[in-house]
């Protein structure tokens, strides 16, 4: 497991990083932990256990379809309501003042200077790692973003299982779709690129032409070891099938 040049238990990782999948796993919401000079940021025990502080299940989800595939695996250790990897710098979201129906004290009013220390000190590692990472691999790699999301948002019931989030790339996300079977799984749902949740797509993938897709899972259904498990497998094996269509579509392509 190789860590960045910053504070050690705050590093982004990577594991599994000679596996021999095309696939490169990407876990920006994997921790809901923050250094101890954020004083939790204000927050009290449940908000920071909470979704609005990490995507729970993702990582042991993500972890276990890197078991299946024999992924690259690189991930955040850090809080998103710290920094969100999924975010570039400039978006008010990226520390945000207000997750859901939650007030983030410690996140209110930030100076310049301090959003661009937090971007110094959680930000550019990660990025540095993902991109020496994409370096390091060949052209065939397929960038694949895991996270999830609460069954209920401000009181509303989400029956969305599952979510194949795209932006201006389509191709995996189209494959995925075409294979995927035995949940309720929709496009762009229960979030899109218009919110701003594709960034990790758009600065990595799309200017690399690479494949690539983000997968939302309801959380709910990833909530005991063994559940993320069992959905890891499942997604797993529904990648395998996409990439394959999406190889052979390019085969055909070539043949034009």
């Amino acid at each position: 497991m190789e860590q960045c040049t910053t504070d050690a238990e705050f590093a982004p990782r990577v594991e599994n990083p000679e596996g021999s999948s095309s696939v490169l796993l990407v876990c920006e919401h994997a921790s809901a932990e923050m250094p101890s000079e954020f004083h939790s940021l204000g927050l009290d025990e449940n908000a920071l256990q909470s979704h609005i502080a990490w995507d729970p299940g993702a990582l042991q989800t993500a972890r276990s379809m890197s078991q299946r595939l024999d992924a690259s695996l690189v991930y955040s250790t850090v809080s998103r309501l710290i920094y969100d990897c999924n975010r570039p710098p400039e978006a008010a979201s990226a520390m945000p003042e207000r997750s859901e129906d939650t007030q983030v004290p410690g996140n209110a009013r930030l100076t310049t200077a301090q959003r661009q220390a937090r971007t110094a000190q959680f930000y550019r590692p990660f990025e540095s790692l993902l991109t020496r990472t994409l370096n390091a691999r060949d052209h065939r790699t397929a960038i694949v973003t895991i996270h999830s999301f609460t069954p209920v948002y401000r009181g509303q019931n989400r029956s969305v299982e599952i979510g194949i989030l795209h932006d201006a790339d389509s191709r995996l996300a189209d494959a995925m779709l075409d294979v995927a079977a035995g949940y309720d799984v929709q496009r762009n749902a229960p979030y899109g690129p218009a919110d701003g949740v594709t960034h990790t797509l758009r600065h990595h993938a799309l200017p690399r032409g690479l494949l690539n897709v983000m997968i939302e899972i309801r959380n709910d259904l990833i909530a005991t070891p063994e559940q993320c498990e069992q959905m890891g497998n499942v997604l797993a094996d529904w990648l395998r099938e996409a990439m394959k269509i999406c190889s052979e579509s390019s085969v055909e392509d070539a043949i034009r």
